[in-house]
């Protein structure tokens, strides 16, 4: 395909678009606006002015989030993002000019790839390869991958977590939980709807998860009340409630100990002389969640190895698809 002009970190919650000369060309988040009817509606904002709109929108309008777990799930709205993203990055010209190498997750099947690289195509890119999430994480973390030498790394996105054991510049085995720190926000969303007959849209779970991370990674008291504002359902009127920090703490222990026992059944499965060069190399976490401390200590307890968490683990996608682009 010739030399690519630019990369992309096409992500769940949010897109990156990098050159391997002007750095970071594009960063927010993955969000269309649309009006009129589902199938043919016309884009009316995309990016960082869609954010605030969040179950804010009336009448026609919709927000859509291109991509779900990881993978497509609205080849239309992936078609008008990325036209977006890219003009937003190079300016108004003829994309078809322009080549690219797009980041998936490693286990994406041969429909889901098809799919985004039409999703491409449509929104007027000319050539596009897909490189594996995992592998480009690993360049992002400065990890020597191609040396026969086995490495572990565990990406930790907000649409899917992914494990893969890498060795000579490709991936030995991988596993992946479908899902990643959205399925957090869920967790948490779906616990006060349950518990506490309380809603909230995903904009307002999404900063509970954050106000909880921080205060479990603070070590507060059990007792301490996380304020959260949204609907009551008993009543159906606006209201706030405070629900403690121990209450929720089992959902967060749940999300993590899945990641945990992901990365245990995959230990399971590969040789013996891998086995012995991730113990001596530990386990590295990338990827936005990998900053949730509790990953790095449930999967430390679930193994007994040393895991560290890559710097700048968010940008580690995008950093090695800059590095790509370069070689």
């Amino acid at each position: 395909m010739g030399k690519p002009d630019f990369a992309i970190d096409f992500g769940t919650a949010n897109t990156r678009v990098v050159s391997s000369s002007g750095g970071v060309l594009f960063d927010e988040p993955s969000l269309c606006c649309f009006t009129g009817q589902a199938n043919r509606g016309e884009l009316v904002a995309a990016g960082s002015a869609v954010r605030s709109m969040l179950d804010r929108t009336s009448g026609s309008m919709r927000v859509v989030r291109p991509l779900n777990r990881g993978v497509l799930s609205d080849i239309a709205a992936a078609r008008d993002y990325l036209a977006y993203a890219v003009r937003s990055s190079v300016g108004q010209r003829r994309l078809r000019s322009f080549r690219a190498i797009i980041g998936v997750p490693a286990d994406a099947t041969n429909a889901e790839r098809s799919a985004l690289l039409t999703a491409a195509n449509d929104a007027g890119l000319g050539s596009v390869q897909l490189f594996a999430e995992p592998l480009v994480a690993a360049l992002g973390a400065d990890i020597p991958i191609d040396r026969p030498q086995g490495t572990m790394i565990v990406e930790c996105g907000a649409g899917t977590t992914e494990a893969a054991i890498l060795s000579l510049g490709g991936i030995c085995a991988a596993a992946s939980l479908r899902g990643g720190g959205d399925a957090l926000d869920v967790a948490i969303s779906d616990f006060l709807h349950f518990r506490h007959k309380f809603l909230i849209g995903a904009s307002t779970a999404e900063q509970a998860k954050r106000d909880l991370v921080k205060m479990l990674h603070e070590g507060v008291d059990a007792g301490v009340d996380i304020r959260i504002k949204g609907r009551n359902l008993a009543t159906g009127l606006p209201a706030a409630i405070g629900v403690p920090v121990g209450d929720l703490h089992p959902v967060v222990e749940k999300h993590v100990a899945g990641i945990a026992a992901m990365v245990v059944n995959l230990l399971g499965q590969i040789p013996p002389e891998l086995s012995r060069d991730i113990h001596d190399g530990g386990i590295v976490l990338t990827g936005g969640s990998a900053a949730i401390g509790l990953v790095s200590r449930a999967v430390a307890e679930a193994t007994g190895l040393t895991v560290m968490v890559a710097g700048n683990p968010a940008h580690c996608v995008a950093l090695g698809l800059q590095k790509a682009l370069a070689h």
